[in-house]
């Protein structure tokens, strides 16, 4: 068994870069094999800890497994591809960046819909008036039936969105969306609005562990001192080692 602790880091894009800013805020910087197309790295300074480049998907699947000790991914994606999250992930470590909120929008045209309850009456006016569920474009299925699973709402149609969402209204392959926003001006961009208690989740990028890691004393260790090095007080850092 590794006596090192395998961490998942983004491998491009923002999230990669503001993770890399994060660590080297709190003094870790990170050092890629094979510039940026290395799959492989290391904290510069820090033997015990090897780093492994992998998307942001990837990361939540692979702590799953146990393949990786730790990874930094949107809170997101740990709950739209980990089968019960509660219990199979520990969330570590809020990180404060990549902040944003998976949402329900519809058109502005929809004047008369300004919350979810009114939603929830034009899905039912929508099956009687087209004997055809109301269709909603997303990226995250799993999160939109929990989240209509616990407002008791089940007439409508989830239809898989493998492009830009926020466009599926205007070509007609969706009446509404559900999809992750920061600033809301994609949705405005493409005349569409967020409603009242429309959020169904607000996520960030965290730091992640699972609960199939083969955890030993030494990668236990190395926690508690990488968690100390980004910040976290005593009592947090001894909550975590509680659940390790």
């Amino acid at each position: 068994m590794s006596r090192k602790l395998i961490l998942g880091i983004p491998n491009k894009g923002r999230l990669q870069k503001q993770t890399a800013d994060f660590l080297k805020e709190k003094g870790l910087k990170i050092e890629r094999g094979r510039g940026d197309r290395g799959y492989i790295g290391n904290l510069i300074g820090y033997d015990n800890i090897e780093l492994i480049f992998l998307s942001p998907k990837e990361i939540s699947l692979e702590l799953t497994k146990g393949t990786i000790d730790l990874g930094v991914t949107g809170l997101d994606l740990i709950y739209e591809y980990v089968h019960l999250p509660d219990m199979n992930i520990i969330n570590l470590l809020e990180l404060g960046f990549g902040k944003a909120d998976v949402v329900i929008a519809v058109p502005i045209t929809w004047i008369d819909v300004v919350s979810i309850n009114d939603l929830e009456d034009i899905v039912y006016d929508f099956r009687l008036s087209t004997r055809k569920r109301l269709r909603i474009a997303t990226k995250y299925p799993n999160i939109s039936r929990g989240f209509f699973e616990k407002i008791g709402l089940s007439d409508y149609l989830l239809v898989d969105s493998h492009g830009a969402t926020e466009g599926a209204p205007a070509y007609g392959s969706s009446e509404i969306i559900i999809d992750i926003t920061s600033t809301g001006s994609t949705l405005a961009a493409n005349q569409l609005k967020r409603i009242d208690f429309g959020t169904l989740l607000k996520s960030q990028a965290c730091l992640f562990s699972g609960i199939n890691a083969n955890w030993s004393k030494d990668k236990i260790k190395i926690v508690s001192e990488l968690l100390a090095l980004l910040g976290s007080d005593k009592a947090h850092i001894s909550k975590i080692m509680n659940l390790l």
